[in-house]
């Protein structure tokens, strides 16, 4: 099970780096229409959520920590967060709906949200793959009789 939980880590920070690029794919997409985002759209609501949710699912049944089990939730919990600056961005434009200097401040949290979700989930698959690495007893938080506490980075 650890190893299904680290393949579906590593699936998860790739679907992260597919979605930068589906972003970038939308950004130069000229004409720039409604529909330039909508794999960018699709792909984030749908399979990194799913990912996190299988990976969280494969990290409990692994018996990893409950710290790290709540970490491989958090990708899913930033899209969220995506979602929501996308929806506050776009209710500070005008009355014609162009962007307004506020609109355009708090949609450029977007990005760095997304980057958040990168990092989070580049943290998830360090911790996957040492709980991978660590000796049974020392995955589920105990240690086998005699031995030193193991380290989960």
């Amino acid at each position: 099970m650890r190893k299904l939980y680290v393949a579906l880590a590593g699936l998860l920070l790739a679907s992260v780096v597919v979605q930068f690029y589906l972003a970038a794919v939308g950004a130069f997409d000229r004409p720039m229409e409604e529909g330039s985002f909508a794999l960018h759209d699709t792909f984030g609501m749908m399979v990194i959520p799913i990912l996190s949710l299988l990976a969280t699912v494969a990290a409990a049944l692994a018996k990893a920590p409950g710290r790290l089990i709540g970490l491989t939730l958090l990708p899913l919990g930033l899209v969220v967060v995506q979602v929501l600056i996308v929806v506050l961005g776009r209710a500070l434009n005008d009355d014609t709906g162009y962007t307004t200097t506020a609109s355009l401040a708090v949609l450029g949290l977007h990005a760095i949200n997304g980057m958040a979700v990168m990092g989070s989930a580049g943290l998830v698959l360090r911790r996957a793959r040492a709980l991978a690495a660590a000796p049974a007893g020392a995955a589920a938080g105990g240690t086998a009789p005699g031995e030193p506490a193991a380290r989960v980075p």
